[in-house]
């Protein structure tokens, strides 16, 4: 609370001192805009049920319907937040503006051609230069939208609906992770804390919400297989994790989550081998099909200082980054992150090493300077993980947690009309 305070109150005193930090509702991305809308009752009855009952459910109900129930609770969750904006504006229209994607797939013609000459229209002011988002990531973001496209499922309604379906999916990837490294009881304490996640805000609607979704799957795939003694089983772990890489730049930390994963299975070590063999199978297809990700890596880090990043404050947003991710991941979870710190003092669990592999992966993200706000969504991928840890948390104590959890995304889409 102390650090949203504190960046709430810098921004505007560094904005008279001449130095502004690019963002009207720091340490968030958005205006401050209170505001209520069709999804209020809604996210507060399903934050309500979930809080009342979801503990008792979730130690109780049989493994396949508790995972159903839980996607089915995080998508309720995620589409009643997003409808405090309204339908267009919460829902249908986010992913339309001249900045994403959908603004760029009636270009895309012939994909063998958009992949040979990505790289060449990332800089801006080069000629047809990509917009915004696109310029930013890989070519996999934008075909998957294309993909979603040349299916018949065009437009802002239905790329927002698989943006949600896939970002909510990540409950079920993180449970079956913990599961998969033997600590079913841990994936149940979790699942109420990963459907009322406050970082639902910006699954519903962004493409980092997708993102998130993909990386969990990646990471649960690589969980279950290291399960199994079968090599190609693991390749199929590698590989997932590996096509990740051409969703987002970013993506690339999810090594250390794996790590994390790796070390919890670490009798099964030997078998990443077969992973890294899997992860390469996606790049070397992407590279003879003309795209090269570290000569993109590199047009991207210049393109990403052409725009707003270059006049934003890297000693503001360095810490300030952490602000945006406390109301994110929300108040628990730095409690789970100072329980699992001194708890890998002696027991290196599946929940602690989880907690700790996401946490080092947006440390690493923070000192790159390739991220100096908006991080409350850019860095969905790797802070859904962090309520991984919930069972850390005495169970009396639970509820009350579950609580701040809620309130924090009610007060933040209520308060802060967010850009996703």
């Amino acid at each position: 609370m102390a650090l949203v305070v504190a960046a709430a109150v810098t921004a505007p005193l560094l904005g008279r001192l001449g130095r502004p930090v690019h963002a009207w509702a720091a340490p968030l991305f958005g205006h401050v805009l209170p505001h209520a809308g069709p999804g209020t009752p809604a996210a507060v009855l399903v934050a309500a049920v979930v809080v009342r009952w979801g503990p008792a459910l979730a130690g109780r109900l049989p493994w396949s319907r508790l995972l159903a129930a839980g996607w089915l609770a995080a998508v309720a969750w995620t589409v009643a937040l997003a409808l405090v904006d309204g339908w267009h504006r919460g829902v249908t229209g986010r992913l339309t503006t001249r900045f994403e994607y959908l603004s760029e797939v009636p270009g895309v013609t012939d994909v063998p051609a958009m992949l040979r000459g990505f790289t060449g229209r990332i800089l801006d002011g080069s000629a047809e230069a990509w917009t915004t988002h696109v310029s930013g990531h890989p070519p996999g973001a934008l075909l998957v939208f294309v993909g979603l496209d040349r299916l018949g499922l065009a437009g802002g309604g239905w790329a927002a609906v698989l943006c949600v379906l896939a970002g909510c999916s990540a409950v079920v990837s993180i449970a079956v992770t913990l599961r998969a490294l033997g600590d079913e009881a841990s994936a149940r304490a979790a699942l109420p804390f990963l459907v009322l996640f406050p970082g639902a805000v910006w699954v519903g609607v962004s493409a980092d919400g997708l993102f998130a979704g993909a990386a969990a799957a990646a990471l649960a795939l690589l969980a279950v297989d290291l399960s199994r003694p079968a090599p190609w089983v693991v390749v199929a772990g590698g590989a997932g994790l590996g096509a990740c890489l051409y969703l987002s730049y970013g993506l690339i930390l999810l090594a250390l989550p794996a790590v994390a994963v790796a070390v919890a299975r670490w009798r099964r070590c030997r078998l990443l081998v077969w992973a890294a063999v899997g992860a390469a199978v996606p790049v070397v297809a992407m590279t003879v099909l003309g795209f090269d990700w570290w000569q993109g890596y590199e047009l991207v880090r210049q393109r990403y200082y052409q725009g707003l990043a270059s006049a934003r404050p890297y000693p503001y947003w360095i810490w300030a980054n952490l602000a945006a991710l406390a109301l994110s991941a929300g108040p628990a979870a730095a409690a789970i992150l100072r329980r699992a710190v001194v708890a890998a003092r002696s027991a290196r669990t599946a929940p602690v090493l989880l907690c700790l592999g996401a946490a080092a992966a947006i440390v690493a993200a923070d000192l790159s300077g390739l991220s100096k706000a908006e991080v409350e969504r850019i860095w969905l991928p790797f802070a859904v993980w962090l309520p991984a840890g919930a069972a850390l948390l005495p169970a009396a104590d639970r509820r009350g947690w579950l609580c701040l959890q809620a309130g924090t995304a009610l007060l933040v889409n209520h308060l802060v009309l967010t850009a996703w």
